[in-house]
């Protein structure tokens, strides 16, 4: 059953408890990424294999996104700023624990491509608290992983330069 969870503005995700904070830097420049995160939010089962359905609500003001595993989230989006960030809170879940959620994907331009920051801010009582930073590390791989294949949908593949064989 959904639980609506405390609400909270974008300041959240520099002063919550929990914050998990992972980067990686991506070929493909700050447009595409953008788009792929804001615009083409039906797009996120296709390369962040933890979530199964993202589909924008409210005239995109909100999503409403599942995930492996059963959990739900109705977000609200807190900014979507052409090329450099997108933020949502999370305003019901059936996450257990959680009283208040938010992310943000802060893009900065990275030579011709995207250093791409991703931070989850949780709250919730002690042991969740705990219990998240213990799993950080396993959020991070994902997210990497998640990094790697939005970045290869998103770059053209390279034909091969004279003289390699493939």
């Amino acid at each position: 059953m959904a639980r609506r969870l405390r609400p909270v503005e974008l300041d959240f995700t520099a002063s919550a408890p929990v914050r998990l904070v992972f980067t990686s830097t991506l070929t493909a420049p700050p447009a595409a990424v953008f788009r792929s995160l804001a615009v083409e939010v039906g797009s996120w089962p296709h390369w962040f294999t933890a979530v199964t359905s993202a589909v924008p609500t409210g005239d995109g003001a909100g999503r409403t996104v599942r995930l492996r595993g059963g959990v739900h989230f109705e977000e609200t989006i807190l900014a979507a700023e052409p090329e450099v960030r997108y933020a949502y809170r999370v305003d019901l879940t059936n996450a257990p624990g959680v009283t208040a959620m938010a992310e943000e994907w802060y893009l900065s331009p990275a030579g011709s491509g995207t250093r791409l920051r991703w931070t989850m801010a949780l709250d919730g009582p002690a042991p969740l608290r705990f219990g998240l930073r213990l799993v950080g590390p396993g959020v991070g791989l994902s997210f990497r992983d998640a990094a790697r294949r939005l970045d290869r949908r998103l770059t053209p593949a390279r034909p091969p330069s004279p003289g390699t064989a493939r």
